[in-house]
This record gives structure tokens, sequence and C-alpha cells, in this order.
């Protein structure tokens, strides 16, 4: 402090904290060797508190207002210094202004997932981050605990404490409800008040703060889980899997049908489907004999089929009578089965020779022109 300061503290004696900041909780009043003068003026404004602090120890503590500084209302400080009859000297003692309104805007969430034993998914990661709010309750407490020495106590000094104090609360909570992850969303509002009372019978006595709100923003899972529920509630839209498999194929066989120039691929393409609804044909419940009658055998025989260079299959015999009869097979179709070593075409196969009928016989000649 320069000799102007010097001055000016001993001419113009008035306490007073003019806080432009936002999350600063507590200030040390600065003065020349901490001398305060009988009658000196304390002004604190609404939403602060200050407290006298004289060697170590908590004295005086002011609520808003306008004070003339003497030994009536210094008790504390009175009986600390030995004043029995009044001061007229300055004495030594630091002033430190407490602010009591609310700091909002912070935000607390989890660096690392918190496990937890789900009913539905079993062990599962979960995310979570939210907002709150902190203000001092008890001023002598926060400078008892927090501020020590220091000129300043801004609340970033603290968020790190502040995190890991509710997010150790939050897993308390979550871990003692037993609530599904996919119910979270519908209790934040309640899982918000109980996660703000805990947080607060950790802070309150021990630190000399309040937590006036709390709020879980968001509760997350993992991506893979995520991408799994939109998988599963994709296929409860849908609803009847064989159906919409069913669907898709015809879909698939039309587009086929309807685009000749597709070559090859298209006529892979259609045999496939063709045999793959075939399948399903035969599977269907409709298409099963009725009465209490035993299930068919197993086919004894398991056919491949060779289309543009690519095999398919195994198929059973009556899956290639199917394919024949919608002329997705041909005589000269490329067949393999373990029993004849190579493939062969369908038309020279035995087994399957009855599929294709006897060849037709060659038109008739035009008519003779009429003479």
């Amino acid at each position: 402090m320069g000799l102007f300061d010097k001055l000016r503290a001993e001419l113009i004696d008035i306490i007073e904290w003019v806080d432009d900041s936002r999350h600063t909780l507590a200030w040390r009043f600065p003065r020349y060797h901490n001398e305060i003068k009988n009658g000196a003026q304390l002004i604190v404004r609404p939403g602060q508190m200050a407290v006298f602090v004289h060697r170590g120890e908590l004295a005086d503590t002011f609520g808003p207002g306008h004070y003339e500084l003497k030994t009536d209302n210094l008790p504390i400080l009175s009986t600390l210094m030995g004043w029995k009859y009044g001061f007229n000297s300055p004495f030594r003692a630091e002033v430190y202004f407490v602010s009591t309104r609310q700091i909002t805007e912070l935000k607390w969430g989890t660096p690392n997932p918190i496990m937890l034993r789900d009913p539905d998914f079993g062990p599962v990661r979960l995310r979570a981050f939210g907002t709150y709010s902190m203000r001092a309750e008890d001023p002598k407490a926060l400078l008892r605990e927090l501020v020590g020495t220091d000129s300043s106590v801004e609340a970033d000094e603290i968020s790190e404490l502040m995190r890991s104090i509710i997010i150790s609360a939050f897993a308390d909570i979550l871990g003692e409800s037993k609530v599904a992850a996919l119910d979270l969303a519908a209790n934040y509002r309640e899982f918000s008040e109980q996660l703000r009372v805990a947080v607060l019978e950790r802070v309150d006595d021990e630190y000399g703060l309040d937590i006036p709100q709390l709020n879980i923003v968001n509760i997350s899972l993992p991506e893979e889980v995520e991408k799994a529920l939109d998988t599963r509630s994709s296929m409860g839209v849908i609803g009847d899997m064989n159906a919409f498999q069913q669907f898709q194929m015809g879909k698939a066989m039309t587009a086929a049908a309807e685009n000749p120039s597709g070559g090859g691929a298209a006529e892979g393409m259609g045999l496939g489907m063709g045999f793959a609804m075939a399948n399903r044909m035969v599977q269907a419940p409709g298409m099963a004999a009725g009465g209490a009658a035993a299930p068919p055998p197993p086919p004894t025989t398991v056919w491949h089929v060779a289309v543009n260079g690519q095999t398919q299959g195994p198929f059973s015999d009556q899956q290639l009578a199917q394919a024949a009869q919608a002329g997705q097979i041909s005589p000269a179709t490329q067949v393999w089965t373990p029993a004849l070593g190579g493939w062969t075409p369908a038309g020279q196969v035995p087994q399957l020779a009855g599929l294709f009928g006897p060849p037709s016989p060659p038109p008739p000649p035009p008519p003779a022109p009429a003479s």
C-alpha cells in the first residue's frame, strides 16, 4: 500500500465491499496493518455478512446494515481486546465479507460411469449431469473450514469438492432406489430433491453452505446400449417379424421382376428369395398336416445350387420342387450333393428328373400355302 492509501485509510475509515462479481464467496477487506479506528463506519450490503477476526479467532458478525463501530456493537472483540470502558486508539482486526446470495449456473457431472445392477439389463454403466446453486449459510463455518487465510475465495475453488459430494450422493441414491434404467427419466424431479437433501446434509454443518437448488438434467446409458434399445424399439414397432420378412422378400422379388436388365445378379437374387419364400411356406402353420400326426422326418438329401458362380443352399427335396414349379431352376441348373461327387445338371440327376417332366415335342411345321 502506498503513502496515499495509508493517509486515506487514516482520514477516511469506511469498511465496505462493493461486489462486482457473481462467483465470489468470501473477500477480506484490505487495511493498512488491519487498523480500525473508534467510530469507523461499517457498511454491509444486502446479500452480505461481515465477520471480524482477531489474531485467528472469529469475533463479531454483522448482517446487512450501516454500523458505527464502538464497544457496544463489538462485544466479542471487546472481550478479546480487554476493553472495559471503550477504546480511543486504532485496533487491529481482519474483516471478512461473505456473500450470502445464491451463486447459480454451477454444473456437476460424472467424470466416469457409475456401475449399477439393473433389473432389465443386468450390470450397466450410467452417466449423469446437472446444475446446482449454493450460498453461504454460516459465515463462521465457511471461514473456518474453507477460507482460512485466503484474501478471497471463488466458487470455482470448491467446485471439485462439491462435484465429488454430489456424485457420491447420487450413486448412493441410485443404488438404494432399485429403479430400472428405463424408468429413471420419469423420476428426475424426485431424484433431484432427494439428491439436494442428501448433499445438503453433508455440507451445511461442516462447511456452512446451503444448496437451494440441485437439478438432474440427464441420465444416459452407454452408446452401444442405446443403439440396442433403438433396435429393440424398431422391432417392437414392426410387430410380426415373419410377416415383415415375407413382405420384404415379396418386394425384392417384385423389384427383380420389374428390372429385366438386372441380368444374372437379379436372377440370383430372385432365386434366393424364391427358395427362402418356399422354405417359409413349407414351415408355415397352415401348410403343416392337420391332426396330431408326427412331424415329417428330416430330409435325407441336402442340395446345393450354383447360380452365377455362387453356391446357394442347402435345400431340401421339397424346396427344390417348389423352386422348379416356380420356374426358378431348370434341367440345366447345376446342383450338387455329397452323393453325386460333383456338380451335375439337375435334369441328369434321377432324383430330380421327375421335377421337370418330359421335354416338350417340337412344334408342328407350318401349313403349306394354298395353291
